[in-house]
């Protein structure tokens, strides 16, 4: 049987490419955008955000304090590439969203399983709409700078296709990249490459979740009960690999919600289902949406239990927009 030795969480931001001398250039974005999203479902210009909650944040998004808070980022994040490799596992399997990478409109599945031989990234010279500080250096912090080529795990995520089947979860699957200029894999699994696979020359198992585009977004209880039914698919399987999990994104975007993320905080490290599956959908738009590849990811983790966090609130402008960023491991 498969074995999960390892759980870990951690954000993708931009933030953790950029280091904390290039922060400001988030901090202007968020002065002119539109699409805010509040816990209650709303997308909100900044300057209508200003009218309706003032700007309570004025010391804490003082750029002077963003090299330390990304240096504490950056500690956690050698934490955690330092465990996955003490864990020396046989695979990976990463929980991330696609934002228009491998899918599209023309078809986008609530969730899918690769099961093909390699993971191609696309790369960002066919992306559209990036903003001028997104360079050559920036894009290859996720491995998109070029079509990189990576090992895929297809004999173990064929059998979690079927044994999630058998459970009764309908899973869509994909096995193959046809031309990376035009779909190919994205930040959520190039970042856990970049940044935490360096020293673990293992296979990735991707399991992608629609949490950015409506209307097949799945709920936060159906995330729980789907992580739960992969661990009991992997331990199913006649695959003796380890696996390390990693949940890829998060917390809440773009208006930090601190006091929203800390309860998701604490019931990820309780597991606390009720607390998890009760997260309403509007909660969970925009980048906020990538909590739910921790619900699915805390699922999976009924065995292990969480022994390291850490939560650092970025409020980037005076209105307290930016990003929850988190950093979780279960042994």
């Amino acid at each position: 049987m498969a074995r999960i030795v390892l759980g870990i969480g951690t954000s993708h931001s931009p933030l953790l490419v950029l280091g904390g001398a290039q922060w400001e250039f988030r901090y202007q974005d968020d002065r002119h955008n539109r699409s805010l999203n509040t816990l209650d479902g709303r997308l909100v210009s900044y300057d209508d955000l200003v009218k309706e909650r003032g700007e309570p944040y004025l010391k804490e998004s003082d750029p002077a304090g963003f090299p330390a808070m990304a240096s504490r980022a950056e500690a956690a994040l050698d934490r955690l590439a330092a465990e996955l490799r003490a864990a020396e596992p046989d695979v990976v399997l990463v929980v991330g969203d696609d934002q228009g990478e491998l899918f599209g409109p023309e078809n986008f599945p609530a969730m899918a399983i690769y099961r093909g031989e390699e993971l191609v990234m696309k790369p960002s010279e066919h992306l559209k709409g990036m903003p001028p500080w997104a360079d050559q250096k920036f894009w290859s912090g996720y491995r998109m700078d070029l079509p990189h080529r990576y090992p895929g795990a297809p004999e173990l995520a064929l059998d979690l296709v079927h044994g999630l089947i058998r459970q009764g979860v309908d899973v869509a699957s994909s096995d193959r990249v046809l031309d990376p200029s035009v779909r190919g894999f994205g930040h959520a699994f190039g970042f856990v490459i970049e940044r935490l696979m360096k020293d673990v020359n293992v296979p990735m198992l991707p399991v992608m979740l629609n949490t950015y585009f409506p209307p097949n977004t799945p709920t936060a209880a159906r995330c729980y009960e789907v992580g739960t039914k992969i661990a009991t698919a992997l331990a199913a399987s006649s695959n003796p690999a380890r696996v390390a999990v990693v949940a890829s994104g998060g917390l809440s975007h773009f208006l930090c919600e601190e006091a929203f993320d800390r309860r998701i905080v604490a019931a990820l490290q309780t597991n606390d289902a009720d607390t998890l599956t009760a997260v309403p959908q509007e909660a969970m738009l925009s980048g906020s949406s990538e909590i739910r590849n921790w619900i699915m990811v805390s699922g999976m983790m009924t065995g292990l239990k969480s022994d390291y966090t850490e939560y650092i609130p970025v409020h980037r402008t005076p209105l307290g927009s930016g990003i929850g960023l988190a950093f979780m491991s279960w042994k």
